[in-house]
């Protein structure tokens, strides 16, 4: 793997100077827009970047991103979850529990199709895979350094949910043989929320946790382990296992993030745009 050498860009373009309905009394710096992954496709994928609370320069670089496959690391991640702001109404509302007290946020619209990352060639949005995936995330965050070079030092982190049990794992592989060859990323670590990995890693611990710890025999765990896949069982039988309760406040959530992302004044301050769609969706097809 190869490291992208490019000339040092300017992040000034990329500022944000306050997002509509952001509150008042905001100390920290934003950022946001795009980075081109891939030249002769025009890949470019989208970012929001959120600097610390206070002293920035102190704290861990932190990359975010969702799964699905297909969700916003944007509209999930940052506006949804652990970002500074909750949409309500016209109005951005502070979240009290945002990462962004520890850490600065690096959220990532991947792959592209995904929120506001676009490519001008449609055939990569049918070309998409977890290698290629892998390898423009690579290339974004070396050519992302290279806007925001003061923060290359710093000890960086990846973190994602859900199918991000694949995205994450898959680029720090890449930045680890990077690093063999000249030391580029300070990666320090990587941390995974209910992540996808694999069914039969996922659901079939089941067994072996209850083996562990002496709840079953040698001879059932053997029996479990082999008679009952317990992963097949999973994706089979589970079917709506959100509760109507869950599930409304999940659709108000989305539908918030939604109308708000979808605001032109909301995007102008981004500095994104719709290409090839409508609409901005949450998780996209």
């Amino acid at each position: 793997m190869n490291v992208i050498e490019s000339s040092p860009i300017s992040h000034n373009s990329d500022k944000i100077f306050k997002l509509p309905g952001q509150p008042d009394h905001v100390g920290f710096q934003q950022f946001s827009g795009y980075v081109k992954v891939n030249d002769k496709k025009n890949i470019s994928l989208f970012y929001y970047f959120v600097e610390a609370e206070t002293d920035p320069t102190s704290k861990p670089l932190v990359l975010w991103l969702n799964g699905g496959p297909g969700c916003s690391s944007l509209g999930v991640g940052a506006f949804s979850e652990n970002g500074p702001f909750r949409p309500n109404g016209k109005v951005l509302l502070r979240n009290e529990y945002s990462w962004n007290k520890e850490a600065n946020m690096l959220y990532l619209e991947t792959p592209v199709g995904v929120g506001f990352s676009y490519s001008t060639d449609t055939s990569s949005y049918v070309a998409v895979d977890d290698e290629a995936t892998a390898r423009e995330n690579l290339v974004f965050l070396q050519r992302w350094f290279k806007k925001f070079p003061h923060y290359k030092n710093t000890d960086l982190f990846l973190t994602g949910e859900s199918y991000a049990g694949h995205y994450i794992p898959q680029l720090a592989k890449l930045m680890v043989q990077v690093n063999r060859k000249k030391k580029v990323f300070n990666l320090k670590g990587i941390a995974l929320g209910n992540p996808v990995l694999e069914y039969a890693t996922d659901f079939n611990s089941r067994a072996e946790f209850l083996w562990s710890h002496g709840l079953l025999s040698d001879t059932t765990y053997e029996m479990f382990s082999s008679v009952c896949n317990y992963s097949r069982y999973v994706s089979e039988y589970y079917r709506d296992a959100v509760s109507p309760s869950c599930l409304s406040v999940m659709t108000r959530v989305n539908a918030e993030t939604m109308r708000y992302l979808n605001r032109r004044d909301v995007q102008k301050a981004l500095h994104a745009r719709l290409v090839g769609v409508r609409t901005w969706e949450v998780c996209s097809k």
